[in-house]
């Protein structure tokens, strides 16, 4: 890596670091884990960024880093007689860092599988 033309080392590495690009979209989504007591949990929250490989979910409950959490996207019921593609609402991801910010817990997760 070349240093000195205009491009700090830290910059390089976050741009080098994305394999894909987020979308800064806002959807809520419901939260299913195991919590540090071993209970299942159920919250709703919200993604504030996505991409084909994680997540940005703002949650108020505190997660453990490394946690596995499955991703429920709510829709609105659909006829029975209407054809769609296939689509993705339940999604499983783990748990990669945690920053506390103003009483909501941001979890960048990253999917078990990256989304085609």
């Amino acid at each position: 890596m070349r240093r000195g033309r205009g491009f700090s080392a830290a910059a390089t590495t976050n741009t080098e670091r994305r394999h894909w690009a987020r979308l800064p979209l806002a959807i809520p989504v419901f939260v299913r884990g195991v919590n540090a007591q071993g209970r299942e949990f159920l919250e709703f929250s919200t993604l504030l960024n996505e991409s084909a490989g994680g997540v940005l979910l703002a949650i108020r409950k505190p997660l453990r880093r490394w946690s596995r959490v499955s991703l429920e996207i709510p829709s609105a019921p659909l006829l029975k007689n209407v054809t769609l593609p296939r689509t993705v609402r339940r999604l499983g991801a783990r748990v990669l860092r945690i920053t506390y910010v103003e009483g909501w817990n941001l979890c960048g997760l990253q999917f078990l599988r990256p989304l085609a």
